[in-house]
């Protein structure tokens, strides 16, 4: 990673121009420092970023998962990765026990269904479930979904080995990035944010945090609210 040296956050955020009129003093004068903190944390991503993609190699998958895709075939998780280098896969919460899936699971697929095609011209994405193709297509059909690759996992190992399925048969979901090295594949690097790792009066979640919605209700007055959570419909 190169070191730069930047123009210090507090001058950039002088520069700033009020985008309405009849501001307070104060509020131009917390604004600013606001703005002077936020170009910070901008910066601090950036590192995170680069201190992700310098990783050193991670561990070779050397068990055979086997997945199902939409059309039947029988596939490892090499398969997965199409004509790309590097796979993306998200474990959601819909496993057979379960009515209906995992409303944040929804919620986030939602908005990456929105990206997918545009996401799928760098990287291959895939969607796993525990649940057959057709049960998750169908919820997909249903949500309007049309960009979005799922697959069965076959069996439960994947799941198993990452910690997924909890004693009482819940599942937890999963972000999972990996890497074709060669013949092998590689774990390039999976979310480790677990709920013992939650800071208190807060759920576990990633930095930065990879769900939208979120993100944008951090930006209103009132923010994520304490015991408020998506429904598949309202």
């Amino acid at each position: 990673m190169q070191t730069e040296t930047h123009i210090p956050a507090s001058q950039l955020a002088a520069k700033a121009q009020n985008p309405f009129p009849g501001e307070s003093e104060d509020y131009r004068k917390a604004r600013q420092a606001l703005l002077a903190e936020e170009i910070e944390f901008r910066r601090h991503m950036t590192r995170l970023v680069e201190q992700r993609r310098a990783l050193p190699d991670g561990p070779v998958i050397t068990k055979n998962y086997r997945f199902m895709d939409a059309v039947g075939n029988d596939l490892g998780l090499a398969d997965l990765f199409g004509d790309k280098s590097t796979l993306v896969t998200y474990f959601w919460m819909f496993g057979p026990q379960r009515e209906r899936p995992c409303p944040m699971c929804t919620n986030w697929l939602g908005s990456v269904n929105g990206n997918a095609a545009d996401i799928k011209q760098r990287v291959a994405l895939k969607i796993l479930g525990r649940s057959p193709v057709e049960r998750q297509a169908a919820f997909a059909s249903e949500r309007g979904w049309r960009d979005l690759d799922f697959v069965q996992t076959v069996g439960d190992d994947y799941a198993k080995d990452l910690g997924l399925i909890n004693e009482d048969g819940s599942e937890n979901p999963a972000l999972a990035v990996f890497k074709r090295d060669g013949e092998k594949v590689r774990l390039f690097w999976s979310s480790e944010m677990r709920s013992e790792m939650a800071d208190p009066g807060q759920d576990p979640r990633d930095a930065p945090d990879i769900a939208s919605l979120w993100s944008v209700l951090d930006l209103t007055p009132d923010g994520r609210g304490t015991d408020w959570y998506p429904k598949l419909s309202y």
